[in-house]
């Protein structure tokens, strides 16, 4: 259903890329041109978005701003693009992440900036392009696609060993996404095989696995699937998503490339990138297989606490901020984990907050890292000693992203860990010893992030750090941005949660199914 007549969805998706085709024909040495060029592309496209949310049907459940074009129609291949209660958020968070990380650059990027710019642009249109795709084979396009554009930002922009970094970012994933093309094709035969029409498009093949568009319906599976079929089609999808978000103990490769990557670029490849696995998960594992995710839920929570309390642990013993940052990101993330395969309405949407919120915070807390570190050239706590003296402004907009981190009440960090909790608690697959486990996770957040914050920010000012400068308008202003989204989303969640309802209602029901049809 598309209310508005008009391609909105593609707008969105496409504007990026054509102000990336746009800056090749800016001169290289024509810095402002480009600096602004990249920024107006960048805010068009976010003001652009906006109507996807204020022309939202908030009361059904099915897919709104359908885009649909034949495109190879003999392989029932379509370009197909849309969004529904819970992609809508996603999409809306790419678009107010990216203006922000465009004006950190303005400083920071000194060289090939241009390049910086395009490919920032590019990854944009990459990252709404997987949220937005309801074609299967698209969807692995434009999520192989990301991995471009994030190899080349951490490897031509990072740090001493940014190529190995990027090696990494780019190698793990795309092995791993190998095994979901498998996944992909293996439903593409069977689907084809079982009802004799061979499509891509994911609204047939929920349709066929009994998972209906229509509000408060299921339909009647034509696409039946063994039990040993569902298991591994479920774990190709499994594996390539469980190394994107990364989940426990897929994680290696993500602590190295935050640790390399420009402060610009780790804001996008952790408030956007990290958030493809998740969204993933939900969107193909949990609603086309709903009974393998019950079985594999007990396991799965498993794997998220140990990521909940190990990355935890680690954060702890880091003296970098990007390091603490990148273990401290692993972690909330496996709480988004622990909350999708809860397998309930209230865990679910728990854990899309938990990403939206982790994409605001945890990448507030990354611009505030880059700014420490534009101003003493290091980001090691050891180093730094009494900011706040020097730099208020900073300590204390930092101190309220920690808050946030934390889980501190009025906060959307606090939203998203308790209704997560609330919804494991409830859950007939996991219950309370999950959540008593991931709790002790909350308790060393609070210590890990206060530890920093007061070896950084409090004690006596050392010599090297007396005569810094504090934030400028500009630098500023994009932490208020930030800070005012999380203070209302905290205050007010219902604003995120109530639109979000009937889709997970929707999923919520075909789960509820499948906890049936499983047990004894």
């Amino acid at each position: 259903m598309n209310q508005l007549g008009f391609p909105l969805v593609s707008l969105v998706l496409w504007l990026p890329t054509l102000g990336a085709l746009a800056l090749l024909f800016v001169p290289r040495d024509n810095v402002a041109t480009q600096r602004m060029l990249a920024f107006g592309v960048a805010l068009v496209t976010f003001l652009v978005s906006l109507p996807l949310l204020f022309a939202f049907n908030f009361g059904i459940s099915s897919f709104q701003f359908v885009d649909s074009i034949p495109w190879m129609q003999s392989l029932g291949i379509g370009y197909r693009v849309s969004v529904d209660g819970v992609s809508l958020w996603f999409v809306l968070l790419t678009t107010f992440m990216t203006p922000l990380a465009m004006v950190m650059t303005w400083d920071t990027v000194r060289q090939n900036f241009r390049t910086f710019q395009l490919l920032l642009l590019l990854l944009e249109s990459g990252v709404i392009g997987v949220f937005a795709a309801q074609d299967m084979f698209l969807f692995y396009i434009f999520f192989e696609f990301t991995l471009v554009p994030t190899a080349l930002l951490i490897g031509m922009y990072g740090g001493p060993d940014r190529v190995r970094a990027a090696t990494k970012a780019f190698l793990y994933p795309f092995a791993a996404s190998l095994f979901m093309l498998l996944g992909i094709i293996g439903i593409y035969l069977a689907h084809g095989q079982q009802t004799g029409t061979y499509t891509f498009d994911m609204a047939q093949i929920l349709a066929s696995r009994g998972f209906s568009a229509t509000p408060g319906a299921t339909g009647q599976p034509t696409l039946l699937l063994t039990p040993t079929v569902e298991r591994l089609l479920f774990g190709t999808f499994f594996i390539a998503f469980a190394v994107k978000m990364p989940l426990w103990p897929f994680h290696t490769w993500l602590v190295l490339a935050h640790e390399q990557a420009s402060s610009d670029g780790s804001v996008d490849v952790l408030a956007l990138l990290m958030k493809l696995g998740g969204y993933g998960f939900i969107r193909y594992n949990i609603q086309l297989f709903p009974e393998v995710s019950r079985w594999a839920a007990p396991v799965i929570g498993v794997l998220a606490v140990i990521q909940i309390l190990y990355a935890a642990w680690c954060a702890f013993a880091q003296t970098d901020i990007k390091r603490l940052l990148a273990y401290s990101s692993i972690s909330h993330l496996g709480f988004a984990a622990l909350g999708m395969f809860a397998l309930n309405e209230l865990g679910v949407s728990g854990a899309v907050f938990q990403m939206i919120s982790s994409g605001l915070v945890t990448g507030g807390l990354f611009f505030a890292a880059g700014m420490i570190y534009a101003r003493r050239g290091t980001r090691d706590v050891t180093e730094l000693s009494g900011l706040w003296k020097v730099t208020p402004v900073l300590g204390g907009l930092t101190l309220a992203l920690v808050f946030a981190s934390i889980g501190l009440p009025g906060l959307s960090g606090f939203i998203g860990e308790y209704t997560i909790m609330q919804g494991a608690w409830l859950s007939t697959a996991l219950g309370w010893r999950f959540v008593a486990l991931a709790a002790i996770g909350t308790i060393l957040a609070a210590a890990y992030f206060l530890h920093m914050y007061q070896r950084s920010f409090m004690g006596d000012v050392t010599p090297p750090n007396a005569n810094l400068v504090d934030l400028t308008p500009r630098e500023i202003g994009i932490l208020g941005a930030l800070l005012v989204v999380i203070l209302g989303i905290g205050v007010y969640p219902n604003f995120m949660l109530g639109p979000m309802q009937p889709t997970m209602q929707q999923i919520a029901q075909v789960l509820g199914s499948a906890v049936a049809a499983v047990t004894p």
